[in-house]
């Protein structure tokens, strides 16, 4: 506001700079100005002309305006917004607009198309960054091949086996479903520890299989350790931010100094991590991004590499995402890695987009529309998609992973991008648009006519499943040996071990029986020459483990004395109570108080008053033997203080009211600042007097309460009261509860003040021996 008044005055300044944030805060001050020249960086912010910011600086006064976007993505619509915008005059009615310039009509009437590009000529300057900075080094984009770990491709199995019906083309092919599987597939060759389960654990720890149980992992692993050593500085893109959290967890493996960034990360946080992987010899060596998040507006031209680990459907975002390090102020020729799974729907996703980028190319360059309907994936493309490959990956479950060196891989991935560069500029648009994911040569084509098509109509192309592992349901050489009865020296059998008698602790057995009961284990465990593993998680686990181990390797067979006197003992304990009459017993004692042995037998069905009275007594002796006694006293505990808190309400309701003689008309209560605005003294006054006069500790009392209200008859037109519920009561007599309670106090406090002081006033009188 200081800003406003004293800084932004006509005439004391030439430029103003602001955010689309500030602009929208404080439309009132900038509205007050009649712009010279108005310049929207980001434009496509204003592309919808029913979004705030659009309808704000439309509202601005301007004689120029200019805007500042990168390419249009959507549809014409979005084209006629910024003229809108530009020239409202001109560009007046959207209607008009999208029904001249209608995609469909402009991709067959060229002169349409010429029209439209003639009204755009005059407002549009079409830039690209070789032409600006000629000085920019070049960027060099190689696709790396890689092949599936073991575990992906037992994954990679389960999930088309899932939907086999769906791949052979029996089942219902939904798009939904068919986008899932696709979608399921990306992760698994991304890396299977995006599935749940796949990771082993637990304990969870960052080690090698984290490497090894992907494709993609071990290449990155490889080329990362390369990089480093050229002294480069990587930026890493993927679709998935689940995957960065294991990238995460790898860069803190290896050691590599990272930064993150994502649609989740604050702007704060993203603006640091920036200026910390640009700053002067920062120590970050990989930035990791998803792809979208990290799109326009970041500058990150100190990295020199680009490592795509996975590819966006829309060819434009990942060129986006090159350009974070590809960009004017860039001094090294910048390196893209693009990793692809072979075999897999990733190889065909990365092709189709391409072939996108290809077409768009080469119909922008002859200054045509691009249909926006012949971009979307078609149900018969997903399926090829996910086809691609699905027989090779049934084939076998062994890893494809190699020990190639990284030199090895790249020079590869090199000529076979090389290859697929040539193959797509040798073709022209029309094949471009027929491209079905299948560039070899047909076998099945003769004469111009397509066989396979024919073939097709008469059988669905089948994809065999992989073939179940079978089972023996028994031993070959066993059955023939107990058919042929060829006797073999039997081996020893291990000593059974001693039946365990059922023995609960609440049972309170004398402790002698548990000594007698370990000495048998320990002898059992003697004769099966047990081994007694270490535990870390107790202190000191070795001289533990040697203790427990001496026990064993001392311990004797009980003596028939010993053995007489266990089943005596047996006989000793509360061996009649259950678990269900033990949780009855503790129950009554939370509701009625440790005390209250008549309400606690009541409460234990099929025990005599006699019965619950020995074991209580019992168990408040031995009590501390139970596994969870603290559990069990907190319970008790617990209950007994509601008990007390029962008893000093009660107390202070009685004393309330006994110092009226017509409580229902003469009782006051002292609110303070509390009284609150709904409720009236006439209605507080009768909530307690009949709170009181039922008994508030009775069980549904404050349906009761609400009752007694609505039948009063000096409540029959008091809405308020009568509305509500019994909850709202019950809050409402809790308040005035703890008001009496307080008064009762003060009241207390006065009169032993008052005692005090008639002691002192009262003289003391002393009395000799001989008076």
């Amino acid at each position: 506001a200081a800003f406003i008044r004293d800084e932004m005055m006509p005439g004391e300044w030439d430029v103003c700079v602001t955010s689309y944030e500030m602009v929208i805060k404080e439309k009132s001050v900038f509205k007050k100005f009649h712009w010279r020249y108005l310049v929207i960086d980001e434009a496509h912010r204003i592309k919808n002309e029913k979004s705030k910011l659009s309808e704000i600086v439309r509202e601005f006064k301007s004689t120029n305006r200019l805007l500042l976007t990168g390419p249009l993505q959507n549809n014409l619509h979005e084209l006629w917004a910024l003229l809108n915008f530009l020239l409202p005059d001109v560009f007046n009615s959207a209607d008009d607009f999208d029904s001249w310039f209608d995609t469909k009509n402009c991709l067959g009437d060229q002169k349409l198309v010429e029209r439209l590009h003639a009204v755009l000529k005059p407002f549009l300057l079409r830039r690209i960054k070789t032409d600006v900075e000629k000085s920019l080094p070049p960027k060099k984009e190689i696709k790396i091949y890689l092949g599936l770990s073991k575990m992906q491709r037992e994954w990679y199995t389960k999930i088309l086996m899932k939907d086999i019906d769906v791949l052979n083309s029996s089942g219902k092919m939904d798009k939904m479903r068919l986008l899932n599987i696709l979608m399921q597939l990306r992760k698994c060759c991304n890396h299977p520890y995006l599935f749940d389960g796949a990771e082993p654990g637990p304990p969870y720890t960052t080690d090698e299989h984290i490497v090894s149980n992907s494709g993609k992992m071990v290449v990155l692993d490889k080329l990362l350790a390369k990089l480093k050593e050229q002294g480069s500085r990587v930026l890493i893109f993927s679709q998935m931010t689940r995957l960065l959290d294991i990238l995460e967890d790898y860069c803190m493996w290896r050691g590599y100094e990272y930064c993150r960034l994502d649609g989740q990360t604050p702007h704060e946080e993203r603006e640091e991590a920036i200026e910390a992987f640009n700053a002067p010899n920062s120590s970050k060596f990989i930035f990791m991004l998803s792809t979208r998040a990290g799109g326009l507006g970041i500058n990150l031209a100190s990295a020199d590499v680009v490592i795509l680990y996975d590819s966006d459907w829309n060819p434009q975002v990942d060129l986006q995402a090159m350009d974070r390090a590809h960009r004017i102020g860039q001094k090294k020729p910048v390196r893209v890695f693009r990793l692809i799974t072979d075999n897999t729907v990733e190889e065909r996703i990365v092709e189709r987009a391409e072939i996108k980028l290809r077409l768009d190319s080469i119909v922008i360059q002859q200054g045509r529309l691009i249909d926006q309907q012949s971009n979307k994936l078609a149900k018969e493309e997903m399926l090829q998609m996910i086809r691609h490959g699905a027989t090779h990956v049934f084939a076998s479950k062994e890893s494809e992973l190699t020990d190639e060196d990284i030199t090895t891989i790249l020079e590869r991935g090199e000529k076979k991008t090389a290859e697929m560069n040539e193959r797509l500029q040798k073709m022209g648009e029309s094949s471009l648009r027929n491209f079905r994911m299948d560039m070899e040569q047909s076998l099945y084509k003769f004469e111009g006519e397509d066989y396979r098509e024919k073939q097709k109509l008469g059988m669905v192309e089948w994809i065999e499943p992989p073939k179940r592992e079978r089972k023996a349901n028994y031993a070959v050489d066993a059955y023939f040996r107990e058919a042929l009865r060829v006797s073999e020296p039997k081996i020893p059998k291990a000593p059974r071990p001693p039946k365990q008698p059922n023995v609960q602790d609440f049972q309170f057995f004398p402790p002698r029986l548990f000594e007698l009961l370990e000495k048998e284990i320990l002898y059992y465990r003697k004769t099966i020459g047990y081994k007694v593993p270490r535990n870390p998680d107790i202190p000191n686990p070795a001289l533990a483990q040697r203790e427990e181990q001496k026990k064993i390797d001392g311990a004797e067979p009980l003596t028939p004395e010993e053995t007489e006197e266990k089943e005596k003992l047996l006989t000793q304990g509360f061996t009649n109570w259950t678990k269900r009459d033990f949780n009855q017993f503790i129950k009554a004692n939370e509701k009625y108080g440790r005390d209250d042995i008549d309400n606690i037998a009541r409460e234990v069905e099929g025990k005599s008053p006699e019965e619950v009275m020995e074991y209580s007594a019992v168990f408040w002796e031995r009590c501390n033997e139970l596994q969870d006694i603290e559990k069990i006293m907190a319970q008790i505990e617990r209950g007994e203080a509601r008990i007390q808190r029962r008893i000093s309400i009660k107390k202070a309701l009685d004393a309330k009211i006994a110092r009226y003689k017509a409580p229902f008309h003469q009782l006051r209560i002292q609110y303070g600042t509390s009284k609150g605005k709904n409720y009236t003294e006439e209605e507080d006054r009768f909530l307690i007097c009949m709170l009181h006069k039922m008994g508030f500790d009775r069980e549904n009392v404050y349906e009761e309460l609400r009752q007694c209200v609505r039948n009063a008859p000096q409540f029959r037109f008091d809405w308020f009261i009568k509305s509500r519920t019994a909850m709202e009561f019950q809050r409402r007599c809790n308040t005035l509860i703890s008001l009496i309670e307080k008064e009762n106090m003060e009241i207390e406090e006065r009169e032993r003040a008052e005692k005090k002081k008639r002691a002192a006033k009262t003289p003391m009188v002393k009395f000799s021996a001989f008076s």
